[in-house]
């Protein structure tokens, strides 16, 4: 047998040993996170700030898509996506399609996307969303709207740079406190 260990194996080993270890999610902190986004997606902003605010509530369908694939779902998304279009006083059901969408799209790459760290995640998460307004986009012109101008697609950058932030902020409070009686 041969015992020498590469430089790929030992580091390998320390990534996943060092790696934090979370108790699981519950559904009551994933319907509250969720109950918070929509209130942010609902905070009235004007001029430049409205351009530039992501989609609290698809960045964080996203991330409970990817951490808890099995507690997140269409028919959540899709309930979701209706309470942003009676919030925005929009079409109904163009948020519901939407958001049916994205988290079609996220758990099919969901697998792939918990292999990466955040900033490996961010780049198709960039993607995810993009697909969502590029939805949205085509639900309103199909309606008889005017296609919007490029500052519309400013909220996907905006979520593409705030995906990391977000998804410390909501797995932060699911780390395993340290136990006072070990060694």
């Amino acid at each position: 047998m041969n015992h020498k260990r590469t430089k790929d194996q030992h580091s390998d080993k320390n990534y996943y040993f060092g790696q934090d270890v979370y108790v699981p999610a519950s559904n009551g902190y994933i319907a509250l996170s969720l109950a918070i986004a929509l209130i942010l997606n609902f905070l009235p902003l004007q001029g430049d700030l409205l351009i530039f605010r992501p989609d609290f509530v698809a960045m964080t369908i996203i991330y409970w898509g990817i951490s808890y694939p099995h507690k997140m779902g269409m028919s959540i998304a899709f309930s979701m996506g209706l309470m942003m279009d009676v919030g925005n006083t929009s079409l109904l059901g163009q948020h519901a399609l939407a958001y049916c969408v994205m988290i079609y799209l996220t758990l099919i790459f969901g697998r792939r996307l918990r292999l990466f760290g955040l900033m490996k995640q961010a780049p198709q998460i960039a993607l995810i969303l993009l697909m969502m307004q590029i939805t949205l986009v085509l639900i309103a012109v199909s309606s008889g709207s005017h296609l919007p101008g490029w500052s519309y697609f400013f909220a996907t950058a905006t979520g593409t740079l705030l995906w990391a932030p977000i998804s410390v902020l909501l797995s932060t409070p699911l780390k395993q406190k340290p136990d006072p009686n070990a060694l």
